[in-house]
């Protein structure tokens, strides 16, 4: 039951909201959190204007909802972590060196520039990411984009028709960190040998634990399908892909003012920066808790307690 205090706010049909009551300057208890995660639960992605929270308190915050994901793997290529914190992602843009916008031949900004497309969170690790709570510190004037848009892939399965829905009931997806980098960035990464690097291997069809609905966990790093030829992989992908991403699935959560928060939930929503979040004149500091996933899932099929993580070369 969500406390009278608590405002919900849908910005869609379906899924993600608003909500406001929370009071971020004061520690949460396990109760408010409860009530938070039970929003979560339902709607996916979920906004929070103006918390107020500083990086200590947005880390701890996180840890309610599981283990703490950290940047280690990501510090290679002469990148350099700019934030106080391992457990904070850096999705800005940024140069740690200089304090102004990173050039576009930065490898920060090359690495992520995989985040524009529909994505979830660290699926090509052994264990992979539950929820995601970003945080904005400092933002460009309105109307220079940089909004994140997020997909409803629980009711995106739920429109499948029956025969399709036999048809993936079952199979197997490989994600890729590379693979979505090398779609990205196709120029850049041409020398990769996609198949060569760590894949992670999950169900493309399960059961979203914490609502008991269906799911399909797709996303721009998975690369093929286990157990077909690759042009029945690749037209089924591209099929699913079309679909989650048709406009009825969409929701854009536009950031307003610094504080404001949001938490989405990798296993039942995906997600994807828009234009404007790394180009431009304008300095973004947007920052990242990664939980890892604490479902009977989250390991997927690589191992149960495999601890693996893949970085970028």
């Amino acid at each position: 039951m969500v406390n009278a205090s608590l405002q919900i706010k849908p910005l869609h049909p379906t899924f993600a909201a608003e909500v406001s009551g929370v009071d971020f300057t004061q520690p949460i208890n396990q109760e408010q959190y409860q009530e938070i995660r039970n929003i979560v639960d339902k709607y996916g992605a979920v906004v929070f204007r103006n918390t107020g929270l500083t990086d200590e308190a947005h880390i701890e915050f996180s840890r309610y909802f599981g283990d703490l994901d950290d940047v280690t793997p990501y510090q290679q290529a002469g990148r350099t972590h700019r934030l106080s914190s391992k457990y904070l992602f850096d999705a800005g843009n940024i140069d740690p060196k200089t304090g102004n916008v990173a050039a576009m031949t930065d490898a920060t900004v090359i690495g992520n520039k995989g985040n524009l497309l529909f994505h979830v969170d660290s699926s090509f690790n052994a264990r992979r990411a539950g929820h995601s709570l970003l945080m904005a510190h400092k933002l460009p004037p309105a109307g220079t984009g940089g909004a994140t848009e997020f997909s409803d892939s629980r009711t995106a399965y739920d429109d499948l028709s029956d025969e399709m829905k036999a048809r993936l009931d079952g199979v197997v997806a490989n994600h890729s960190l590379f693979h979505s980098r090398k779609t990205a960035m196709p120029e850049y990464f041409k020398d990769m040998d996609v198949t060569k690097m760590p894949m992670s291997k999950h169900q493309l069809v399960q059961k979203h634990e914490s609502s008991g609905r269906m799911n399909l966990y797709i996303a721009s790093y998975v690369h093929h399908l286990d157990g077909m030829p690759k042009e029945e992989s690749d037209r089924i992908l591209k099929e699913l892909t079309e679909h989650i991403y048709k406009d009825k699935y969409r929701q854009v959560i536009p950031w307003e003012q610094e504080g404001d928060l949001i938490i989405w939930d990798n296993t039942c929503v995906m997600h994807r920066a828009t234009g404007g979040s790394y180009e431009g004149k304008y300095c973004r500091d947007m920052r990242r808790t990664t939980v890892k996933d604490m479902s009977s899932t989250r390991y997927g099929l690589n191992g149960e307690g495999a601890d693996w993580r893949v970085g970028m070369p």
